[in-house]
């Protein structure tokens, strides 16, 4: 069974398309987190949320 972990990012209402694609590449590129929502408020602010993979080693004796 897959588990993830989950982190919440919110863009303001000014923030650019570009700056928000930086910042969410930067994220997947070296976080290894992946786009799993993005909601549009109607106040104009974005929040974004990510996901990813926990990898659990299991332990043998």
């Amino acid at each position: 069974m897959l588990e993830y972990e989950y982190q919440e990012l919110r863009f303001p209402r000014g923030t650019s398309r570009s700056a928000a694609r930086q910042a969410l590449t930067e994220h997947a590129e070296y976080g290894r987190w992946e786009l799993a929502r993005v909601r549009l408020y109607p106040d104009g602010t974005r929040k974004v949320t990510l996901r990813r993979k926990i990898i659990r080693q299991n332990r043998f004796m």
